[in-house]
């Protein structure tokens, strides 16, 4: 039998593309971007309070936080970290410019080093060469170079494997990890699989965009649980103990409803896995 949950609205703001929520315990706060907008947030959750933002130029993809509070951004088309003090660095180039792609939704892996992924801007049916990369020792290895949207990253309790979506065929794909064979898990028929996180019991929370809500489902691809947020274009989902934290967005909407482009959250019967904090010298 399938549960389902229900979302709440908590950010008074509607954001045209949220996406990436993080939660950082040292500093209990969450971090989650705007894309289209360009701009990395940060807000206390109880009361929910927007207490830091940065922009940037262009589009912001993903973000990711060291222990010590450094910021890893994904821009455009390259990676940028930001000192506590505010100071940026450029890290290195993922794209090239003028590629037609952007860089999309991101992770930091068990052991500490952030993975990215891209999304073309030019062509909504996918092209088949967008790339899944990781970060180490200041260059990208690429994991997948024929991904057609990459989205959403999370892996196993143990850390020995890894789930990435790609959105547009919705495929929700597995390997063994750091090294082993992409295959397929299982495939999304209802809507776009988004972002997603994995529970302590190793269940993943998929963002479905385009229906309004977070689906739990096994490794397997068995439908546990629904989270039914109002939003329809839910785009990621993070864990804060047993509070699921889910953001959403307000574009392609010809009309926004309350729960659009709001951040919400909901209790739910399980607790998430600690989020790994971001390595800078890995």
């Amino acid at each position: 039998m399938t549960v389902t949950f229900t979302a709440t609205p908590v950010s008074p703001e509607a954001y045209t593309l949220g996406e990436g929520p993080v939660w950082d315990p040292v500093r209990e706060r969450i971090l989650w971007v705007d894309i289209v907008a360009g701009k990395v947030f940060a807000a206390r959750l109880d009361p929910f309070e927007v207490i830091e933002t940065w922009s940037f130029d262009g589009m912001v993809g993903a973000v990711a936080v060291s222990v010590e509070g450094e910021l890893i951004v994904a821009e455009r088309d390259t990676l940028t970290r930001v000192d506590p003090s505010g100071a940026r660095v450029p890290l290195t180039r993922v794209l090239a410019e003028h590629c037609g792609s952007r860089l999309n939704d991101g992770a930091v892996d068990p052991f500490g080093r952030f993975l990215v992924g891209s999304l073309s801007l030019t062509d909504e049916t996918g092209s088949r060469n967008e790339l899944l990369v990781r970060l180490e020792n200041g260059i990208t290895t690429v994991l997948d170079g024929d991904l057609t949207l990459s989205n959403g990253l999370a892996w196993s309790p143990d850390g020995r494997t890894l789930y990435s979506i790609d959105s547009v065929p919705g495929i929700v794909h597995v390997r063994d990890y750091p090294i082993g064979k992409r295959r397929d898990l299982f495939r999304i028929e209802d809507g776009l699989p988004d972002g997603m996180c994995v529970d302590r019991d190793g269940n993943l929370w998929i963002a479905i965009w385009g229906r309004g809500r977070v689906e739990k489902r096994t490794p397997a691809g068995e439908l546990l649980a629904v989270v039914e947020t109002g939003a329809t274009n839910t785009t990621s989902v993070t864990f804060v103990d047993d509070l699921l934290v889910i953001t959403s967005a307000t574009q392609g909407l010809d009309t926004v409803g309350s729960s659009d482009g709001r951040v919400l959250t909901a209790r739910v019967d399980t607790a998430g896995l600690p989020t790994p904090y971001w390595n800078p010298v890995l």
